[in-house]
């Protein structure tokens, strides 16, 4: 199939969805040698890596890279340019996403235009903790800072079930204007509001702001495309954090599907997130993700004016 024809945005998500399973199956693994020869480095306070986080990241910078040699790609993990990629290069497209039509305000889209957000391995807390259904791999796209465009797998996804790990996984993908695939939109529900936030990271902010929201349930889980997911599929109202702990490459590919599917995410006073390359990397006005752009509006007035207050004292210290 001749793809020369095929606008670039079309393409690069087609290559997203395709080197994302690659990076599936390298965090897979990396796991299946054992927990304790998962290659921890310390990369600062409460923060670290793993092999899996930087033979994935490798393999999706590489083989974008090779794909769409002018797009900017940003990624989580600071890696030695000098390190081989030991996992070959994916230059495999996702038919089903060539199938679709770009929408007409990204047809003529050139790589230089766009900027890659990668999360290698969202949630390696978790994951080395072994809470596997929470992690997912994130490839965000965007174009004059607007995530338009994201890709999230969870290569564990129902893992209880008791399958073959190495069949287990789903591959979600939306685009702004075109909607979201892989994954279904539901209503949240009726006896809410249900909030999801951090299960590692609490802090005064966050039990001030979920107190004056007055949940029904509030659920801690881990990994920011995980809790998306969450809004997404009707199980949270909202996604909601107080706090710059959220890196750019954490927000950017669920964002763009939760807009494609009629979500709103904004930072918790309500502002646009934006992904320009020189975008600096915290999100440091918070995360504030809903079911639809009327429910963030509601729970951005309902956030204490005293927790916006301090979250703006804290970023700017």
């Amino acid at each position: 199939m001749s793809t020369a024809n095929i606008p670039t945005l079309i393409r690069l998500v087609s290559a997203s969805v395709c080197v994302a399973k690659r990076a599936g199956l390298i965090v897979k693994n990396v796991l299946n040698k054992g927990p304790a020869n998962l290659g921890k480095i310390d990369k600062g306070v409460d923060d670290f890596s793993t092999e899996a986080d930087r033979r994935a990241q490798r393999c999706i910078v590489a083989s974008l890279s090779k794909g769409f040699p002018k797009i900017t790609i940003i990624g989580e993990e600071e890696l030695d340019p000098n390190d081989p990629e030991q996992d070959g290069i994916c230059q495999d497209l996702d038919s089903t996403v060539l199938s679709h039509e770009c929408p007409a305000r990204f047809q003529s889209i050139k790589e230089e235009d766009i900027v890659v957000w990668v999360d290698p391995l969202d949630g390696t807390r978790e994951f080395a903790q072994g809470l596997l259904e929470e992690v997912t791999i994130l490839i965000g796209i965007a174009i004059n800072g607007e995530p338009v465009s994201g890709v999230v797998h969870q290569p564990y996804y129902q893992y209880k079930v008791g399958k073959d790990p190495f069949n287990l996984g789903r591959t979600m993908w939306g685009i702004v204007g075109l909607g979201g695939f892989g994954i279904d939109k539901k209503d949240p529900p009726a006896n809410g509001p249900v909030i999801v936030t951090t299960r590692s990271h609490r802090s005064k902010l966050v039990d001030d702001t979920l107190l004056a929201l007055k949940p029904t349930n509030d659920l801690r889980v881990g990994g920011a495309g995980n809790k998306v997911l969450y809004v997404i599929e009707g199980k949270a109202h909202a996604y909601v954090y107080p706090s710059p702990g959220t890196k750019k490459w954490d927000t950017c590919a669920p964002q763009a599907i939760l807009h494609s599917l009629g979500g709103r995410m904004t930072d918790i006073y309500g502002n646009e997130i934006l992904y320009h390359k020189d975008a600096e990397y915290p999100n440091v006005g918070g995360i504030l993700a809903a079911h639809s752009e009327e429910a963030n509006q509601a729970f951005c007035k309902n956030i204490p004016e005293h927790v916006k207050e301090e979250l703006k004292q804290q970023t700017t210290r």
